[in-house]
């Protein structure tokens, strides 16, 4: 029972600890556009495109 003393103000602390987190993170606008991370997902603006042939690759050599 000894044990309680110091858990139940460790667990009050690491509580109050989440809720600061929390109210950080609204004070920071970490919730404010909810629709923009849905959308880019689908952006494929930052995918590679297929490979360009370089002008020299495009035309066989002749091995003469």
């Amino acid at each position: 029972m000894d044990v309680l003393i110091f858990l139940i103000p460790i667990a009050l602390g690491l509580g109050l600890l989440g809720l600061f987190a929390f109210m950080w993170s609204l004070r920071a606008g970490q919730y404010e556009d909810l629709e923009g991370a849905k959308w880019r997902i689908l952006d494929d603006d930052d995918l590679p495109g297929p490979p360009r042939p370089k002008p020299d690759d495009a035309a066989p050599r002749d091995p003469r």
